[in-house]
């Protein structure tokens, strides 16, 4: 579900995901401006057009305050604060009100821009003491420095051509490197020309290197120029760091603005391209769901191929509706066909309505969640002494001991991981509680089969199964989830599909009969 085209809003979204909102109004003002980017193509486009242009504005001002910031990040920083006026332009005046005080909370820094901006280069190195980094006309005496140091080029011409004319060597020439510094350089076979106040600093092959007091004084005078001007760079960048230091706490709160535009026209963008609708939150304990998808299931497929499939829980869930559940959802069915995607579809949905975002269904009625349990695969955590079934022991203890009435329960194989009449006891058993002591809305997916009888006696629970066609001893699994359920769970089917060996599966098909007849006498 990221759409969103800056750091700031990937994290941020990130903790919207993790940590939903309670609060309808919260969570309607969200939906609201969802709703006004998604009608809104052009403006959501133009919005998401500049935040691509956008820098890490929090990190550069956290670095900038810790002394890191590089003059590359202030340069971003820049660019990203020439951005502001733009952007502050095309969400004046909107309708959503959080979108109004984003508007109005958008400071566009102007004198921390143009401070950037007329200090340094477009395009600073990455060396910080080498120079180069501010810009000409930003300091009269850097300028100074930068002209005498620069000014050398004309100044060695001459010079060489007045030793030329002076010696009669036109080979003669002077030259520099960061070791000798500047130099004369004559050949061997001119060597009764030099004069005698040139005094002799290197020898290489074929010709002698001399200096002269006045070479040696224009040396001097260069190199403390070029010196003085990186050093002076250097306390010009400090300068500008320090005051961008100070304006960190704007700057992050610019960042934070920012990052929420930037979620906004993400999730406008995810609704818009896979045709989520805006949720109807309430505040009784219903869930409502017409022709609910998976999140990632639906973006991953082959467009059309993921079937939809709808939910009803809650006290005002109408009984006579095909996929009416009260409160507790008992759904059973075989493998392969859909359950736990069943599922966490509906808990994900649940997740990204109150975090502020459309949902992938037709229609959408959701009852605020206080908390959302979930108690779904097998892990264990051996280094704790704690065995697969522990694990999931403890997690449902957690479960039933913390969910209110408002929470929404997803359970899925609760009990499989011992005896079958331990595991068939104890999934009956957090049935019902979950059923009468908590009164939760619960999707509960089971193989125990057994369970199904749980609906004659508990008043708020539905039975659901994943629909099986059967033709010719095959099975085709549809993946819709219908009323009732079922008695079977197509485990040696799945098996065979998966690959296991005809004869076991033969051999399988055998026992499987024998021990649904409850014979007692050994197994031939």
């Amino acid at each position: 579900v990221d759409q969103t085209r800056t750091p700031m809003g990937a994290r941020l979204l990130a903790e919207w995901l993790t940590a939903p909102m309670t609060g309808l109004d919260a969570i309607a003002r969200r939906h609201e401006v969802v709703a006004e980017l998604v009608h809104e193509p052009e403006l959501r486009q133009d919005l998401r057009g500049l935040l691509d242009q956008v820098n890490d504005v929090e990190r550069l001002a956290a670095r900038a305050a810790t002394g890191r910031a590089t003059p590359r990040d202030l340069v971003g920083l820049g660019r990203t604060l020439g951005l502001l006026p733009r952007l502050k332009a095309r969400i004046t005046a909107r309708d959503a009100r959080r979108l109004r005080e984003i508007e109005a909370a958008l400071e566009l820094c102007p004198e921390i821009h143009a401070a950037i901006r007329d200090a340094l280069v477009d395009d600073p190195p990455l060396a910080l003491k080498e120079g180069g980094l501010i810009r000409e006309g930003y300091h009269p005496g850097l300028d100074e420095l930068r002209e005498t140091a620069q000014g050398g080029k004309t100044w060695i011409a001459r010079f060489q051509a007045e030793q030329i004319r002076r010696t009669g060597i036109n080979s003669l020439k002077v030259g520099y490197n960061k070791i000798f510094g500047y130099y004369i350089e004559i050949t061997h076979a001119h060597g009764s020309k030099v004069p005698p106040d040139y005094l002799r600093k290197q020898t290489v092959k074929n010709a002698e290197r001399y200096i002269t007091p006045e070479l040696k004084e224009y040396e001097d005078k260069v190199l403390r120029a070029e010196e003085r001007s990186r050093d002076l760079e250097y306390e010009l960048f400090l300068t500008l760091r320090d005051r961008v230091a100070g304006e960190a706490p704007r700057l992050v709160q610019l960042g934070a603005l920012l990052a929420e535009l930037d979620v906004f026209c993400g999730l406008a963008e995810l609704a818009a391209r896979r045709g989520y609708t805006r949720p109807e939150m309430v505040s009784n304990p219903d869930l409502e769901i017409e022709g609910g998808k998976h999140p990632v299931l639906d973006a991953t497929m082959r467009h059309g191929d993921f079937v939809p499939n709808d939910t009803r829980l809650g006290q005002t869930a109408n009984s006579g509706d095909a996929t009416s559940s009260g409160m507790v959802l008992l759904i059973t069915g075989p493998n392969m066909a859909g359950k736990s995607t069943y599922i966490r579809q509906v808990a994900l949905i649940a997740i990204l309505a109150q975090a502020g975002s459309f949902v992938p269904a037709h229609r959408a009625r959701i009852g605020v969640v206080d908390r959302l349990f979930a108690r779904i695969g097998a892990t264990d955590e051996l280094a704790r002494g704690l065995s697969t079934f522990m694990v999931e022991m403890t997690e449902t203890a957690n479960i039933l001991h913390n969910a209110t009435s408002r929470s929404l329960v997803i359970l899925d194989e609760i009990g499989r991981g011992t005896s079958t009449f331990d595991g068939i006891s104890l999934a009956w058993a957090i049935v019902e509680h979950l059923h009468d002591t908590i009164g939760c809305r619960t999707l509960f997916a089971t193989h125990y089969h057994e369970l199904v009888a749980l609906e004659a006696s508990k008043t708020r629970l539905r039975n659901a199964n994943v629909e099986v066609r059967e033709n010719d001893g095959e099975i085709v699994f549809l993946h819709r989830i219908v009323p009732g359920g079922a008695d079977q769970s197509y485990g040696i089917h799945v098996a065979r599909l998966a690959g296991v060996p005809e004869p076991v599966i033969d051999r399988a098909r055998d026992i499987l009969q024998f021990t649904e007849r409850g014979a007692s006498e050994p197994i031939m």
